[in-house]
């Protein structure tokens, strides 16, 4: 467990109140108008569309890497780019969640979010009290999924922002947390350092977010009351041709990974071969997969063949942690879960699909705390666009394999 010295709080008066302005009326978000206008699967697309509903978007940005982020939209990085305002956007973003409420999620996208676990066992906070599992009473808490943050410190790249909200467990415990987060683009130097990698010949965006959580009640977070976790998710669009690859810890006991959250997903869809996962990402088949902390390593990454795009996510892993089991039941140990998720969205049995994208995620242990004790979970985001054979170099130095590997594994 780890943790963060406080963020430093500075002023910002009439900037901070007009970031919690409420969400403009549908009929009148075609009043604002972005003056940057790009083709269809642009960065500035993207920033025009969103600052139709938030007007006060945070843009960090340094020559042509850009990263977009709403304090608005629960702290939320909703995409960025390797290559200016006409460059590829390489977030998911779901247009038509926008000027609704949804009882369940509203699923705006982003392609870095805070959330908090667990999802479902016994100490859920997605679910009331006594209700069953099912989709009809899952409802993610409104501070992590409509609610406004509050915007703290702001630079030319980084932004910090913190929220304290009250919610309640399955098993019908309280639970007073503050919510930190801090985003910060990462220059190029700063990401060869973190990779140990040159990045000659490519175009790359990278960001760090620092994640804390505080325990402000007045008892202790135990296995008796349930405890939260920071919870990352990382929504991207697939393509045709998208892998996910996750190292693992090979030679180890126990099952590789949970393949069968949604069902199992089908062979031809996942491999492992030694010590690599490899999970296509086409958004085309429904499909979650977990892996065990004692499994776990701090990586993981995907390939968009089709795009040349190659993303790596770095995060916090502590193999003798506890970490929570987020299945929807109450049957199983719910101090016993994964620290590594993927999912691949695909249709459900109506047709109806929300996507299509897909998500890389990681999750902190389980937050054990005394009042004001603090938990922190860092979670880097790292995209590289260009040639295969300088993707190559980056894929061979920090993952052990080849871009041909990743592309032919299935």
């Amino acid at each position: 467990m780890k943790t963060r010295i406080t963020v430093l709080v500075l002023v910002f008066g009439t900037i901070l109140s007009c970031r919690l302005k409420n969400d403009p009326k549908p009929d009148d978000a075609h009043k604002m108008k972005s003056t940057i206008t790009s083709q269809e699967d642009s960065f500035g697309r993207d920033v025009a569309f969103l600052t139709q509903w938030d007007p006060d978007m945070v843009i960090l940005h340094s020559n042509d890497a850009k990263v977009a982020v709403s304090p608005k939209y629960q702290a939320k990085v909703f995409t960025s780019t390797a290559s200016g305002d006409h460059g590829k956007s390489l977030g998911w973003i779901n247009y038509d969640a926008f000027g609704k409420k949804d009882p369940h999620m509203n699923a705006y996208g982003g392609e870095n979010r805070f959330w908090l676990g667990p999802e479902g066992n016994a100490f859920s906070f997605y679910f009331s009290p006594g209700k069953e599992f099912s989709f009809e009473n899952w409802r993610t808490p409104p501070p992590i999924d409509s609610e406004p943050w509050n915007l703290k410190e702001l630079t030319g790249t980084e932004v910090a922002m913190e929220l304290e909200m009250e919610l309640k467990n399955y098993a019908d415990h309280d639970f007073k947390i503050k919510a930190e987060r801090r985003v910060a683009l990462l220059s190029t130097a700063e990401i060869e350092d973190l990779l140990e990698v040159k990045v000659d010949g490519l175009q790359s965006v990278g960001y760090k977010t620092e994640n804390k959580i505080t325990n402000m009640g007045k008892g202790p977070w135990t296995k008796e009351t349930g405890a939260p976790c920071i919870w990352m998710l990382d929504m991207f669009p697939p393509s045709d041709d998208t892998m996910i690859f996750i190292p693992y810890q090979d030679g180890v006991g126990g099952k590789v990974a949970t393949t069968d959250y949604f069902g199992e997903i089908p062979n031809d869809r996942i491999s492992y071969d030694r010590g690599m996962l490899f999970f296509k990402a086409d958004g085309k088949s429904r499909g979650k997969l977990g892996i065990p902390p004692i499994r776990a390593t701090h990586l993981a990454g995907s390939y968009d063949a089709v795009n040349h795009v190659l993303t790596i996510t770095v995060f916090d892993i502590d193999p003798n942690a506890v970490y929570l089991n987020q299945e929807w039941n109450i049957q199983s140990d719910p101090f016993k879960g994964d620290a590594i998720n993927a999912y691949n969205d695909g249709p459900l049995q109506d047709g109806a699909q929300m996507g299509p994208f897909y998500e890389l995620e990681s999750v902190s242990p389980a937050a054990f705390l005394a009042p004001m004790e603090s938990l922190s979970h860092d979670h880097t985001v790292l995209h590289f666009t260009g040639g295969p054979q300088h993707l190559d170099k980056v894929v061979g130095k920090v993952f052990g394999t080849t871009i041909e590997e990743i592309t032919n594994s299935l």
